[in-house]
Parts: structure tokens; sequence; C-alpha cells
């Protein structure tokens, strides 16, 4: 493509080249117009100045050169201001109001050699003005239009005195040769700057591209990314640095030093160790936090690398919370274990069927109250068994099935009621209360899968309450944005820290009979409907005992229910 645009053999093609450049204002071709403008400017000041200074020797008054010379000045000065910078494909009106007004008034001052002043000097500057600024055509007509007026010069000196006009003659054609070599110079040297000013055009455009790119894969990166130089200042941080190195990160301005701040001291100290041993590093940092405890980190870093030895080596930090680290894995690790255990289910099924059948039929024909004792304990196990096994399915189907068709409308605080209701009359539970305070509110949800959530929070919740009445409490609410809820209260003991971190976790329980899948149902259940499950600890009224609170926040009516 360049070989093509910057061809040196097609006028046609150095012209197009150079006017698309000509034509996006390039600050180093507008730089050479100002520049020509001020040196004919000069030019000019100096001609008026030589007639003032030949009228002060007491020279004879030469009244033509010195109106010329003083209209030159106003011409020039004029285009100076007013003329706007155009490209001078051909000898027209940007070529005559500026070089063809040059090589008038040059010529009628060589005419009338006003004190023996020579001017054939002063055509350099057109030559070059139209070397420069137009096409190759331009330079030459503008360097064959110089000659011939030198030489018509030198032909009319001829006409007046025969005698001396051999050297006028060879003086003109040697000054003609002159600016010819001086135009295709100046015009060769204008193409290349021309090509060279595209090329780092081009150049800056890519690097401006790939640091717009650059800024745009750092901010979405869920690493976390310090750009750090070889004095341990910071020169780039991206969001996710800021959310795990905290300590109001963002708010900093940049350059600051990393070892001013104590809490990353030991980053500044593997900044240093990796410009020291010019190698990539890892290790594993604790963070202070500007609240709760330290955030393990995992930090690697990298070492810039140019050929250029004057650019300076950076050394970036890849910032990786460790939490979010072994989240992710266990979440992959979960999964692959549901798969499986959802195939070992398949087949525990049918043996378990045999098995609960089989105890049935025995203790009808069994009468030693041990015996019966021990069907019992049988059946009880593999109902437990059962359960675990419809869960284990359960969570598969769920897995399995990502958008469900749109549900039905339910009235949720009737259907809160007859559901608690019903739990209350199959398990035997006391002191259970309700307080539905979401009258004539609707939401989707399909009945079965509110059923399955509630009776799992009731469960959980009578495995943990007291006895007294009201130890277990359902609740409906409306917030002030409209938005229907669930609750499901316990006077029960607070909950461990990292018990609530994994409470909606598959397989994870903090009893050894549980399957440890009742509240992972629930929430692939609520998630299926746009609904979102929590827990907190809070007392129902202010002064009130504490207790754990598992609530459910329906999404609105007429939402699309899809995960």
């Amino acid at each position: 493509m360049t070989s093509s645009l910057w061809s040196r053999g097609d006028p046609a093609t150095d012209w197009s080249s150079l006017e698309k450049f000509i034509s996006t204002q390039s600050p180093a071709q507008l730089r050479l117009w100002r520049g020509f403008m001020a040196a004919r400017c000069f030019v000019a000041a100096v001609l008026l100045l030589l007639q003032g200074i030949a009228l002060a020797l007491g020279q004879s008054t030469n009244l033509p050169a010195i109106a010329l010379s003083s209209a030159y000045v106003a011409a020039v000065l004029l285009a100076a201001r007013y003329a706007p910078f155009k490209p001078m494909r051909s000898l027209g009106g940007a070529w005559l109001y500026t070089i063809g007004i040059d090589l008038v008034t040059y010529t009628a001052l060589q005419v009338m050699q006003v004190g023996g002043i020579n001017y054939t000097p002063l055509f350099a500057l057109p030559v070059l003005m139209g070397a420069v600024l137009g096409t190759s055509a331009v330079g030459l007509g503008t360097t064959a239009a110089a000659t011939l007026l030198l030489l018509g010069h030198a032909g009319w000196y001829w006409l007046e005195q025969p005698a001396d006009t051999s050297p006028r003659i060879v003086q003109a054609a040697l000054s003609g040769t002159g600016l010819f070599v001086v135009a295709l110079l100046a015009h060769e040297l204008a193409r290349r700057l021309t090509r060279e000013e595209a090329m780092a055009q081009r150049s800056r455009s890519a690097a401006q591209m790939h640091a717009l790119l650059n800024d745009l894969v750092i901010e979405t990166l869920s690493e976390g990314v310090l750009v750090v130089d070889a004095e341990g200042q910071v020169h780039a941080a991206n969001p996710a640095a800021n959310e795990i190195l905290g300590q109001g990160l963002a708010r900093i301005p940049l350059p600051f030093a990393l070892s001013a701040y104590p809490a990353w001291v030991p980053l500044a100290a593997l900044a240093r160790q990796t410009f020291a041993r010019r190698s990539s590093e890892a290790r594993e940092i604790p963070i202070a936090q500007s609240q709760g405890t330290p955030r393990e980190v995992r930090v690697r870093t990298r070492l810039t690398q140019s050929r250029d030895a004057r650019i300076e080596s950076l050394c970036v930090m890849f910032l990786q919370d460790l939490r979010e680290l072994e989240a992710r894995i266990r979440t992959e690790k979960l999964a692959a274990m549901g798969r499986m255990s959802a195939a070992v289910a398949h087949e525990i099924r049918n043996p378990l069927a045999a098995i609960t059948q089989a105890s049935a039929l025995l203790g009808e024909d069994l009468v030693d109250p041990a015996h019966r004792q021990l069907t019992t304990m049988v059946q009880q196990n593999a109902q437990r068994l059962s359960r675990i096994v419809d869960d284990v399915l359960d969570v598969a189907r769920a897995r399995q099935q990502r958008v469900l068709p749109l549900a039905e409308q339910v009235s949720l605080d009737p259907t809160v009621r007859t559901l608690a209701e019903e739990w209350v009359l199959h398990s035997h539970q006391q002191g259970v209360l309700l307080s539905l305070d979401a009258p004539g509110c609707d939401v989707r949800f399909d009945v079965e899968h509110l059923r399955r959530i509630l009776v799992n929070l009731l469960d959980n919740a009578a495995r943990y309450a007291g006895d007294r009445e009201g130890s277990i409490q359902v609740s409906t609410r409306l917030s002030p944005a409209g938005r229907a809820s669930l609750q499901v209260w316990s006077d029960g003991a607070p909950l461990e820290p990292a018990v609530q971190r994994h409470l909606f976790e598959p397989f994870f329980s903090s009893e050894s009979r549980s399957s440890g899948l009742g509240l992972f149902l629930c929430r692939e259940l609520c998630e299926r409907h746009g609904a979102m499950i929590g827990y907190e600890r809070r007392a129902l009224s202010p002064g009130g005992p504490e207790g754990n609170e598992f609530f459910v926040a329906f999404a609105p009516a007429e939402s699309r229910l899809t995960q």
C-alpha cells in the first residue's frame, strides 16, 4: 500500500498523495505555509527598506520602484492574513496571488535595476514555494516561468546594449539551471516529508487504537492489574485492583509510591525483587483491608520487554483474590460431583425401592417387638435415603432446565397460609405464627416450587427453634417499591460466619445426617423464577429477641421467569 501510494514515477499518484496529506491540514505543511508567508513579508519589508536607504543616500528617486515595493508589501501582508491554505494543484488562483505576484514583482524590479541591485536570488523564494507546496508540475512550471523571465530580461537588455549581452544571458541560463536543481531537490524533500508525516500519523492512530484496546481489556479484567516502575511508583490500576486491595485505591491520584501505604509494602517489596532478578515472580500475600480481616491475594509479576534500551521496563502485577479462586474451583468440583451424584442416584433408586418394599412385607409377618423395631429402623433409613436421592435428582433437573414457561399468578397470602398449615398438620410442630401483610398481592411462581421452598425453610427452622409460642414465624410483606417477599424466622442460635458463607452451596451442611442440598435447591428454584433468597440475623421487633431469618424476594409479576 505504501509503495503504490507514494509512487515516485506517476505524477497523478504524487499529487493524490500530496493532496490527501495537505487536505488533512498536516501540522508540518501548515508550518511550511506559514514559514513561506513570513519569508515573503520579510523580503517585502527589505525591498521597501532598500528603496528608503537609496533615497536617504541621495540617489535618484525611482518613484515606480517605491510604489511597486509598497504595493508588494501590502499584497503579501493581505495574503499572510487572509489567504487560506490551499493545495497548489495547478497554476491557478492560489498560485497567482502568491507565487505569481512574487515573480511579477521581482521581474519588474530586475528590469528597473534600481541602484544596480541584482534581484535574481529572490526568484529562489517562489521556486521553493511552488516545489514544496505544489505538485511536481507546479514546481517545474514555476521554475520554468522564473527562468523565462530571467532570459527575457537578458534578451531585453541585449536589444538596448548588444555589445554587453553575453554575460547576462549566461548568468540567466546558469541561474535558471540552479533554480531547476533547487526545485527538484526541494520537491523530493517535501515528498519525503509528506510520506514520513503520513506514516507517523498512521503509527499514532495505530498506537492510540492499541492503547484504547489495552485500556478496555484491563478495565474489564476480573484480575487486578497494577503497573509499577523501578522506583516503586504506580502508574496504572484497574477497578478490579481497587476492589481487591481496598484502601481507597481509586481515589489516589496517579502516580503514587506503593510503599507509602503500609498495607501495600509487601507488594512494593515484590516489585523490587522482580526488577532485581529480572524475572517473573509469584507469591500469596495477605493484604490488610480498611474493614474486616486481611485478604489473601495471589500476586504474579511480569516485566515489560522492549528492544529499545532507552524505554524503561515496567512491572505489571496481576492480583487474584484467593477466595474467589477457591470458590470457582469449588463450584467446578461441585458441578462435577453433582453430575456424578445424579448418575449414582439413578442406580440407587431401584434397589432402594426393593429394600423398602421387602421391609414392609417382612414387617407384616413379624410379631416380636424387637424384630418389628428393626424393620422400622430399616424403613426409616430407607425413606431418608429416598429423600436424599430425590434431592439429588431434583438438583440435576433444576440445573438442566434453565428456562421456565410463564407461570400462573398466585395469590401470595392465601397460598402461603395453605402451605404453612399443611406443613404444621404433617409435622405436628407447635408455636408457628403467621403474619401475612401482603393482601391482594399476586406473584408469578409455580405453586409446587413455592411449596418445596417453604417446606424446606420450615424444616430448617424447626430443627433449631425452641418450643415456645412464636419460636417460628412465617410472614409476608410488601416493600415501598411494591416488591413482595416471604420470610421464615426462627429463634435459633446464630449461625457461624463460616456456615453463613456456604449456606446455599450444594452438599454443604452443618449436620452429618443432611444431604446439604435443601437450601441449594431453594436457591436454584428462586433463580429460575427471577426471585432471590437470602439470610440475615435480626429481631422481629425493637427490643425483641434476635433470630435467623430466611427471605425470598419475588420478581415483579410482569417479568419473564428465566434465569
